[in-house]
């Protein structure tokens, strides 16, 4: 699977002079959203920033054992941190597209050691052979969106994580305030997303 973005849709401690105002919230209507995102998780294709979609292979009996989720500590990850330290915070594993090898999606954040780095949700394969490092084959959430990734899990196939964000550009950005259920599904070729409202954080 080609690496490519997703569709729709950062942490220190609040200071302690700090008061939040009030704001309005900004709900989102619930959508289902296409993911665009490559497939063919087992074509083995360096991880780029361009999109592209091709067939999925199927699962079958030459695909053989199940192998060994990918590390996500063993690859550079295609996020720009500025000279920074690139830091996984989280992963989950699970096969996603069928073939009987488990994937591994990851969240990563550049290191800053101070603010809230917004996450990137990275899906990786390995090479059945294990001749080289995983490598990125398609991204879920990107860290332009300004969205801090918690409670990755896999299950069924299906992956799920909150997202906290923020609902106007005045909001400090070490505090989010929203919070969004997203669910990543391997269908029809692609990741599709399903997205419920934005809702304050706490609610």
């Amino acid at each position: 699977m080609p690496h490519s973005p997703a569709e729709p849709s950062p942490s220190t401690p609040t200071p302690a002079h700090y008061r939040a105002r009030p704001v309005h919230w900004l709900a989102t209507a619930s959508a289902m959203a296409a993911v665009v995102a490559g497939a063919g998780l087992l074509q083995p294709a360096p991880a780029t920033g361009a999109s592209a979609t091709t067939p999925i292979r199927p699962a079958s009996a030459a695909n053989g054992p199940e192998t060994a989720a990918p590390d996500a500590h063993a690859l550079t990850y295609p996020l720009d941190c500025k000279g920074a330290p690139q830091a996984v915070t989280a992963t989950a594993e699970g096969d996603l597209d069928g073939d009987g090898r488990p994937e591994t999606v990851a969240a990563v954040r550049c290191d800053a050691g101070s603010g809230t780095p917004p996450h990137a949700l990275y899906v990786l394969a390995q090479d059945p052979a294990k001749t080289a490092n995983p490598r990125v084959v398609a991204t879920l959430l990107e860290a332009g969106r300004k969205q801090t990734a918690t409670e990755l899990t896999i299950r069924d196939g299906v992956v799920t994580a909150s997202l906290l964000g923020y609902s106007s550009p005045e909001v400090p950005r070490y505090s989010p305030d929203t919070k969004q259920l997203a669910k990543w599904r391997w269908t029809g070729g692609k990741f599709r997303q399903e997205l419920t409202d934005s809702t304050p954080t706490g609610v």
